[in-house]
């Protein structure tokens, strides 16, 4: 995978030492992050007790080489409407900002590295999943 986006769930697996997570980051050329990853972070900064300690992490990952953080455009949004119609007539929702997730992998022709198998009911989203990566 040349270009990924980093999911949340992977980026706080990825300061916990998750050895399947960085060797994505590893391998990729352009690591994504979706502004709406980073709203989920700093959510959770918030709700923390290392607010401060988190922040500076998160500040010293995004300026790492080949890290770029992904603002919404028009095509963005296009997407998202096409993504959230399929899955409302699919009867298969997910969380609204993994739809916006979703939108930014297709944008940009990136595979999603997450933990979270849900993003399989979109059709033709490249993933990165544990179940494929994990050497047991």
């Amino acid at each position: 995978m040349k270009k990924i986006i980093l999911d949340t769930n992977c980026y706080s697996a990825y300061l916990a030492g998750d050895e399947n997570v960085l060797e994505s980051l590893i391998a990729a050329e352009t690591v994504f992050m979706s502004v709406f990853v980073l709203g989920e972070l700093f959510a959770g900064f918030k709700g923390g007790s290392r607010e401060a300690a988190n922040l500076s992490l998160l500040a010293r990952f995004l300026h790492k080489p080949g890290v770029q953080v992904l603002h919404a455009t028009d095509e963005t949004a296009e997407i998202f409407g096409q993504l959230k119609a399929a899955l409302k007539k699919a009867e298969t929702p997910l969380p609204i900002n993994d739809v916006w997730i979703a939108a930014h992998a297709m944008e940009t022709g990136s595979a999603i590295v997450t933990y979270d198998s849900h993003f399989n009911r979109i059709t033709g989203l490249q993933l990165w999943l544990p179940s494929l990566h994990d050497p047991e």
